[in-house]
């Protein structure tokens, strides 16, 4: 076997590793090994959130700042023992009808991924064969409005949706902005439930007009916060609790405090996106604090 490639037995399965030293971030000289250990580290409170979902991967195979590619397909030389789940994809860029995509019900599938370079993993709101069970709020700063504005945005909308009984639970994006997961029932369509997140957020914006848009349009956006009620939509994906994001350190879609939102919405902490070594800090510290999404909701209202 040549020297860059390692044989590794994980839960039964025979993975063969690769390119460990490769530079995946070349501003914080964070290697392939480095990406293969956080998910390795972090996959005790990730794969609940990634099992019976179909993954959308977005693979960077020499490094973040260099080309990369969304993958929903298998790839090739996918192993025998990975579940694979032949789905409908209407609108598909490429005319498929169908696609044959990976779910992570593993660490061994989790490791896979992870050494193909996949670095960010997506999710759609729904389980394999199911409704939605993830009602999900993407808050989306624009410039000059950032992480601060969205986690006040959060709170408004946190309250609004507590009026209806539903439950949501913060994390950041990794990136600009942030989201709210909330979970719910699983027995409405993703066009009830697209719906119901649309008229919120088009209430909230009437609300404050100057601080938030429900309009899609970027020329909206400057200096408010757009609330994309779109996640909802069945064949969207939401970077999934855990996963890294390409950028030039590796930050993480981490979990939040409502008590860290309220600090950064008053100022009173600075606002922050997570990197990995802190994930894993906080995942030590505090378990999974979306460990309730995974419990099924109320009804959201028609």
């Amino acid at each position: 076997m040549p020297r860059d490639r390692f044989l590794v037995h994980i839960e039964g399965r025979d993975l063969e590793l690769s390119n460990l030293d490769k530079v995946m971030y070349p501003s914080a000289g964070f290697t392939k090994g480095e990406v293969i250990d956080y998910y390795t580290r972090v996959a005790p409170v990730l794969l609940p959130h990634l099992r019976d979902r179909a993954v959308t991967r977005i693979r960077y195979p020499n490094g973040v700042d260099e080309a990369h590619f969304f993958e929903k397909n298998k790839p090739g030389g996918t192993p025998d023992w990975v579940r694979l789940e032949r789905l409908p994809v209407p609108g598909s860029t490429k005319s498929r009808e169908t696609i044959d995509f990976v779910v992570v019900d593993d660490l061994p599938t989790l490791v896979w991924l992870a050494n193909l370079a996949a670095i960010e993993l997506h999710t759609p709101q729904w389980r394999i064969g199911a409704d939605p069970d993830l009602l999900v709020v993407d808050l989306d700063p624009g410039v000059p409005a950032g992480l601060r504005e969205c986690c006040a945005v959060a709170m408004l909308m946190r309250d609004r949706l507590g009026a209806d009984g539903i439950t949501a639970y913060p994390k950041t994006s990794g990136k600009k902005g942030m989201q709210l997961c909330c979970p719910i029932s699983g027995t409405q369509s993703s066009d009830v439930i697209s719906g119901y997140a649309k008229r919120v957020a088009e209430e909230l914006a009437k609300v404050v007009p100057g601080s938030i848009t429900a309009k899609m349009a970027r020329q909206l956006r400057p200096g408010k916060i757009f609330i994309d009620w779109s996640q909802n939509n069945a064949f969207k994906t939401t970077v999934a609790p855990y996963s890294l994001r390409a950028g030039a350190t590796p930050t993480a879609s981490t979990p939040l405090t409502w008590d860290e939102v309220m600090a950064m919405a008053t100022g009173e902490i600075p606002s922050w996106q997570c990197g990995a070594a802190e994930t894993l800090d906080r995942v030590e510290e505090h378990g999974d604090l979306l460990a309730d999404m995974l419990h099924p909701g109320p009804i959201v209202p028609v």
